[in-house]
């Protein structure tokens, strides 16, 4: 992958001095910037998809492919200028915009209500100015459509129709709705029609934007690296559009380990690999290219779920769970064949280089699952914290080359803050390696830290932004539900970071680091 070190920040967390209370995709260039000002190569987000009012996972998103439009940087948009913007808003948009901008935290709800309003008005000034007297503008939405009809016709449908039954999923739909009736999917087709081109208007922008932002992040010298979720929520519209193709009785989630004995739930629907391979996994593989479209790699979240699923019957207090499959043999034959087919799909990527694949294999995984992801060279996670056995902790400088090395993840706290946490001996044990001194600051033990971690043999690092501010906060709490998840904003616009002297130090060290390291 070639020796490497990049930053962990959600599209969500970066602020600037003009956004809306959210990162935007132009933003990605001015975080790109940051990036490199840092000394890094590369920019991970997590999932940028559709959620539904209310949500703030990205991993319970309404789509696949769909990019959120609460990303949209609309003061960029072609169809709107300042006074438009201003009349949509009004004096109360106006003050709910300055709110969110200032907020700590992302308010999902207010920005989500603005940039929706305001896109509306992009929509209706592009209908009667371009869509209806056929402009190129209005032929280049025509030929994106033409070309993302396989996922965007089901999107703007879906859409529309949840819409209509005031944000409720499919499965409380009325029975021909739920079920695409043929002659009730045309009807609402034609009869929504504006409505649904309306959808298609917003993704075509927000690709446009995306696209825009790709090419500069290559002009500075960032890789951007994404994530692709295991499955997808059970009222998205993937669901609804490919219904055969996931066990809805069941549901899926972990088996029992060290950190939850009775197992996880988490609500979402398992795949049913029976029903994928009547048309070769077709879906699945459509969404590997779309991911190879968006990306320059990914990481592709709970890997072994491909080998086996944990699965227990849905709505049904103390069901048991099990593996599916439950035969070893069985698990390996499925792993194997369907990574090898994803690998082999993102090579039929045009474009210079292919994406690169990368496994998030955490957690409880069998040898065998461990020995396919080496034979097909899709590297897997090295998080320094857990790389211990019953003789200590393994050296960094042992990791395979073919492998990415954390300290820590969207999922835990960053060490900054984890290294409280952990058990004195731990602290012992890899403190006497880094070289620590009890009379180190905070400041200074990160940084000690940091090195440790890019002193690795592994070919790929990862920092979470707030590992490089030397702050603790999280980005997630698995388990928990509040506002403290998916939430995390920097604390200041990041082009002005470097204005805290204590932040340009330690940014200045950083880089030196990665120099010292080779990175």
């Amino acid at each position: 992958m070639h020796r490497k070190a990049g930053v962990v920040l959600p599209l969500f967390s970066i602020r600037t001095g003009r956004d809306w209370g959210i990162g935007q995709l132009t933003d990605l260039v001015t975080a790109s910037t940051w990036v490199r000002r840092t000394g890094h190569r590369l920019l991970q987000i997590l999932p940028p998809h559709e959620l539904s009012d209310g949500e703030t996972s990205p991993y319970g998103a309404l789509t696949a492919f769909g990019i959120d439009p609460i990303y949209i940087d609309v003061d960029a948009l072609d169809d709107l200028d300042v006074s438009a913007i201003d009349e949509t808003l009004g004096t109360s948009g106006r003050a709910d915009l300055e709110r969110v901008r200032a907020a700590p935290r992302v308010d999902y709800r207010t920005v989500r209500r603005l940039k929706l309003s305001v896109l509306h008005t992009a929509f209706e000034r592009f209908y009667a100015r371009e869509w209806q007297v056929h402009s190129p503008r209005a032929q280049a939405l025509a030929a994106f459509i033409e070309r993302e009809r396989a996922w965007l016709d089901d999107f703007s449908l879906y859409t529309t129709l949840r819409e209509l039954h005031g944000g409720w999923g499919w499965t409380s739909w009325p029975t021909d709705e739920k079920e695409r009736s043929i002659a009730v999917m045309a009807h609402a087709r034609a009869e929504h029609a504006r409505r649904i081109l309306e959808t298609s208007y917003v993704q075509w922008l927000a690709l446009e934007q995306w696209d825009q932002a790709r090419e500069k992040m290559r002009a500075l010298g960032v890789e951007l690296m994404g994530d692709l979720p295991f499955v997808v929520g059970s009222e998205s519209a993937d669901v609804w559009s490919h219904s055969s193709q996931f066990q809805l009785r069941l549901s899926l989630g972990a088996p029992p380990d060290d950190y939850a004995a009775d197992g996880q739930d988490w609500g979402l629907p398992p795949f049913d690999w029976l029903a994928m391979e009547n048309d070769e996994l077709a879906w699945l593989r459509s969404r590997i290219r779309h991911a190879a479209r968006l990306y320059d790699r990914f990481r592709l979240d709970h890997v072994i779920g491909f080998f086996r699923q944990w699965v227990k019957l849905r709505n049904v207090p103390g069901a048991r769970g099990r593996f599916d499959p439950q035969d070893a043999d069985a698990q390996l034959a499925r792993g194997s064949r369907v990574l090898a087919l994803m690998a082999s799909e993102v090579t039929k990527t045009r474009g210079v280089e292919p994406p690169r694949i990368i496994a998030e294999d955490l957690g409880v995984i069998p040898p065998f699952a461990r020995a396919s992801l080496r034979e097909l060279g899709l590297p897997g996670y090295r998080v320094l914290p857990w790389e211990g056995d019953g003789a200590g902790f393994r050296d960094p400088s042992t990791y395979p080359t073919n492998s990415v090395a954390s300290w820590s993840t969207h999922d835990t706290a960053p060490i900054t803050s984890w290294w409280n946490e952990l058990p004195p001996a731990h602290r012992k044990e890899l403190g006497d390696r880094a070289g620590l001194l009890p009379q180190f600051t905070d400041d200074e033990r990160s940084l000690v830290l940091l090195h440790e971690l890019y002193s690795a043999s592994s070919d790929l690092t990862l920092v979470l932004a707030q590992e490089l501010l030397g702050v603790g906060d999280r980005i997630n709490t698995p388990g928990t539900v509040g506002e403290q998840n998916w939430t995390w904003r920097l604390p200041a616009a990041i082009e002005d970071l470097d204005k805290d002297p204590r932040l340009s130090a330690r940014f200045d060290a950083v880089r030196a680091l990665l120099v010292a390291t080779g990175r």
